[in-house]
Order: structure tokens, then sequence, then C-alpha cells
């Protein structure tokens, strides 16, 4: 990984998994590299959730890369965990940026080729607008994506806001990220804004050509079923989808073993030879 090293890394620890920092339009993202058992064969990249980080996903990369033998890459974007701190509001299309600006020079100054891009929520969406783009994919999995604005997902909006004022997830979502606040509200008060109503990826998604997995659970507060449903509309013969039950906006917590499951199944059936899916 071709990426700056963080100087307080525990070189006990370098490897297999490497952390490390990644500049990005002047600002530094925390990085974390864990090598898999095969060669040649493609990395699978992490794009958290809307209040996600590394230490949020747990072991979970941990256990994907062990089930599968896959390395893979997981960062925390701008304004979440310990990346820098956001320092303004989010814009109604900070998913598409994100999408198309941070993450082919996140791809690129780690030298990775044709990722399996793995997703969870706002994540998920990420990588649906990077592999609709044009952009080369080996794959694409994702958890609870979205795809549009339900009422359900405003609802979900509401009632996060409403447990972050009279709980303790401030101090909860401090563990995981430098400033729970500005990671918090920048999150809240875009999915909060009238303009956000109309965002729709749709039309994006139709291009996609690589292979999908697309999980949803049946109790997500965030999203219905018509999402993933929304992928086999756009993608028809190209995307697997799983209606997980009980199961709510996290899979692979909610459902481990059978995300597991699935995510190794999946991997297994791509192509071996690392071609891409261009749209």
């Amino acid at each position: 990984m071709p990426c700056t090293a963080n100087p307080n890394a525990d070189q006990q620890h370098a490897y297999p998994e490497k952390r490390f920092s990644i500049a990005v339009a002047g600002r530094q993202l925390e990085a974390l590299h864990l090598k898999g058992s095969l060669a040649n064969s493609p990395t699978l990249v992490f794009l958290h959730e809307g209040l996600g980080s590394i230490s949020l996903w747990r072991d979970f990369p941990q256990r994907v890369v062990a089930a599968t033998g896959y390395s893979a890459l997981i960062y925390s974007r701008y304004g979440y965990g310990q990346s820098d701190l956001l320092a303004e509001s989010r814009a109604t299309d900070y998913m598409h940026r994100e999408a198309l600006d941070v993450l082919p020079s996140v791809l690129a100054q780690c030298e990775i080729e044709n990722p399996i891009l793995l997703g969870h929520s706002d994540g998920a969406s990420i990588a649906l607008i990077y592999a609709g783009a044009g952009n080369d994919v080996s794959g694409l999995i994702v958890e609870a994506p979205h795809l549009f604005v339900e009422e359900i997902s405003l609802h979900g909006v509401a009632q996060a806001a409403l447990t972050y004022r009279t709980t303790d997830l401030p101090q909860k979502l401090g563990r995981h990220h430098r400033d729970a606040g500005k990671t918090f509200w920048g999150w809240h008060d875009v999915w909060n804004s009238a303009a956000f109503r109309d965002w729709n990826i749709e039309s994006t998604v139709a291009s996609i050509r690589c292979p999908i997995l697309a999980l949803q659970g049946a109790q997500d507060d965030y999203g219905s079923a018509a999402q993933i449903q929304a992928i086999a509309t756009a993608c028809p013969g190209n995307a697997e989808l799983h209606l997980l039950d009980p199961c709510g906006h996290t899979p692979h917590r909610d459902q481990a073993a059978a995300t597991l499951e699935l995510i190794r199944s999946f991997v297994a059936a791509l192509p071996h030879d690392n071609r891409a899916y261009p749209a």
C-alpha cells in the first residue's frame, strides 16, 4: 500500500493489518488494510454507513477477509471516525462527491483496480453511484442501500435525532468519532433538508453491469424492500436480492452468519480472471 503511513501505528500489528492515512483534497482519512490469503484477487473496499467509521464495522471486515481470502481496504470518510473533522454543512450531493471525487482518489493512491465494493446504507449508495458512473468494478455487495428517499427513511432520521437528544447515544458515538456532534448533525441535517427529498439514483444504477448482491432487513427503520427491488428492476439478470427476516438496518450484525455466508458465496462465484464490468 503506497499511501502515507501513520507514524503512530502499532508496528507490532502493521502486518497483516496496516493502519495508515490517505490525503484527499487536503483532508486526512484514516484507513486500514487487511491482507488476505489469496494473491491476484480483487480487493474488497468497505464503505461505511451514514454514522459509521472503521471502528464501527467492528470485526466484520476481518471475518469477511477470513471467509473469502481476499484483502480489504477500510477507511473512514471525511467527518467520520478519526478522519479530519467536518468543517461545513454537507451538500445534498455529498454521496455523489464521495463516489465520483473521493473514492477514485482513494483507489488510485492505494493502487486498487477493479475492486469489489462492499457498502452499507450511505456507503452502499456510494458504491452504486461509483459503479453506475462507468468505473470498473468486479462486483458490488450492498447492505440496506438507498436509491431514493422514502417516508420510512425520514421517520428513521427523526427518531435518530430524538434518540441522540434523549439518550447516551452521543457518548456511544463519541467512542468512534472525533466529534460525535458534528458527525451526527452533519448526517441528520442533510437527510432532513427539503432539498434532499427528491434525491434519487435509480437512473444511475441502471447503468451498472457487474454482479450485485443486495441485502435488506425486513425490519429496517430507514428503508423498505422497495430499495433492493429497484436494483433488480434497474439491473435485471445481474442482481441477487435477499430480504433478511428478522433483521434491522444492519444485516452484518443482525444476521451476521447469514450475511457472511451470502458474501462468501457471492465472492466465490465471481469470475476468477479479475475482469471488470464497465457500465
